[in-house]
């Protein structure tokens, strides 16, 4: 059986040939490790957090390689227990060599392999970090972007949690006032006034609809925002993927239908990962391979979070029978916004509106204000800099708006007559725990294993 008490050991950098190679062990006692790898003179003279070059060592006492030796001591490390770092020479048959040394020398001690995001897995345990600092360690290395990278960055350094828990220590105080009043019923009304009880859930309920907000931006950093790319063979759409792009990702020809399956590719405009899908044209065909096409592209539209729909500018009547087909796979509340491409052959002024951008994907007039348009529909409103922005997860935002619909419950018990304060202090028991669950004060062992399982091994 596995044990969280276990001593652990994984390969700590990326597979392949390196300039340094990391094998990072974390356990209660590491000392058979540090002697039969370092030798005995070595491991008596190892201080924490001291740098000890030296050689690692076979079984028969031979070099296997050299390098430098980290030891830090519990609780000052990063998991809480001792960890041991040994840096060396980054290719993968001297690492190899590495761990099965250290695994012979942990025999006494049960040093097993670490399983995916185990280190981790052990700094939340050992309160050195908590659920959400721990899943923005994740977030910091598969950040996409700088502005996803720094959110990251604040959100590991405890920011999204800290106003998490201020939430939480606010609707607990207000929480305890109205408890505390449940023992004098004849005062229930009274105290709602002269405490000031529903000014103060009020100012709570402002926070947390901020907090939400930038979450959900947050939560658009990490995740990026489908864009998919409709209309009618040739009117440019693969054109307008590369104008995004700026490069040569799909073939443009004259002919309609080139484009047959979807081509997907990940950009970025203004820090906003955006996942543009080019698609195959929407009309009826023979072609099996072009029908197949088509049946992708209205799945992709029922999956997206944004719909362009592409049309020729320069033709004076467009089909409406593409537009009937795109609205009917069209899930509810995902904006559709109409593209005019090839203004360069009307005259026409590029720019955007509400519900439409003209633009010619040929010169690149107009490519900018699609790109701002599509700022705006992604609710992004730093301005690029996303200084304020935390780095979030889908189960952030279900906390978070669990609890704001626990609070506007304890609303509508404030507003009655005869007010019912148990029940006003039940709701507030209730979004008080589902705030809580984002540092990871009320969470199940399955999550738990569900979130640590997609980190890499060595992390």
């Amino acid at each position: 059986m596995r044990s969280d008490h276990d001593p652990i050991i994984a390969i700590g950098t990326p597979p392949g040939r390196g300039a340094i190679g990391i094998v990072r062990l974390s356990g209660r006692d590491l000392a058979p490790v540090i002697a039969g790898v370092l030798g005995a003179k070595a491991a008596a003279t190892l201080k924490p957090r001291h740098a000890h070059y030296g050689r690692f060592l076979d079984a028969d006492g031979a070099a296997l390689d050299a390098g430098l030796a980290l030891l830090f001591a519990a609780p000052s490390s990063y998991t809480g227990e001792n960890v041991l770092e040994l840096q060396g020479h980054g290719g993968p048959v001297v690492l190899q060599m590495l761990l099965a040394r250290c695994l012979d020398c942990g025999k006494a001690i049960g040093l097993r392999l670490a399983d995916p995001g185990e280190f981790t897995r052990r700094a939340f345990l050992n309160d050195r970090l908590d659920l959400a600092q721990a899943e923005a360690v994740a977030d910091l290395i598969d950040a996409s972007t700088t502005v996803a990278a720094r959110s990251a960055v604040r959100s590991l350094a405890g920011d999204f949690s800290r106003a998490a828990h201020a939430l939480v220590e606010q609707v607990l105080d207000l929480r305890t006032l109205v408890e505390a009043t449940l023992d004098f019923p004849e005062e229930e009304i009274e105290f709602l006034d002269r405490s000031d009880a529903r000014g103060r859930l009020e100012h709570i309920r402002t926070a947390l609809d901020e907090l939400l907000l930038r979450s959900r931006q947050g939560a658009l950093l990490r995740e990026g925002l489908d864009v998919v790319l409709v209309g009618a063979p040739n009117v440019g759409k693969s054109s307008l993927l590369n104008a995004l792009a700026g490069e040569e990702i799909a073939i443009v020809t004259p002919v309609p239908g080139t484009t047959r399956d979807r081509i997907r590719q990940r950009l970025q405009v203004g820090g906003i990962p955006l996942n543009i899908i080019d698609t195959a044209g929407l009309r009826e065909t023979q072609d099996e391979v072009e029908r197949i096409g088509v049946q992708r592209t209205l799945a992709e539209i029922e999956r997206a979070d944004v719909v362009l729909h592409v049309v020729d500018a320069s033709q004076a009547r467009q089909r409406d029978d593409v537009l009937e087909r795109v609205r009917a796979h069209l899930s509810a509340g995902v904006p559709l916004l109409t593209v005019r491409n090839k203004i360069d052959l009307t005259g026409l002024d590029p720019g955007a509106g509400n519900e439409q951008v003209r633009l010619s994907a040929k010169t690149g007039a107009g490519i900018d204000a699609l790109r701002a348009q599509l700022l705006h529909i992604a609710g992004w409103e730093q301005q690029g800099t996303g200084e304020t922005v935390f780095i979030a997860r889908e189960r952030h935002l279900q906390a978070l708006a669990a609890a704001r619909d626990h609070l506007a419950a304890a609303a509508e018990h404030a507003a009655q007559r005869d007010a019912q304060l148990d029940l006003f202090a039940e709701e507030l028991r209730l979004a008080g725990h589902r705030l809580a669950e984002i540092g990871g004060e009320f969470t199940a062992d399955a999550l738990l294993g569900r979130i640590f399982s997609r980190f890499c091994i060595g992390k």
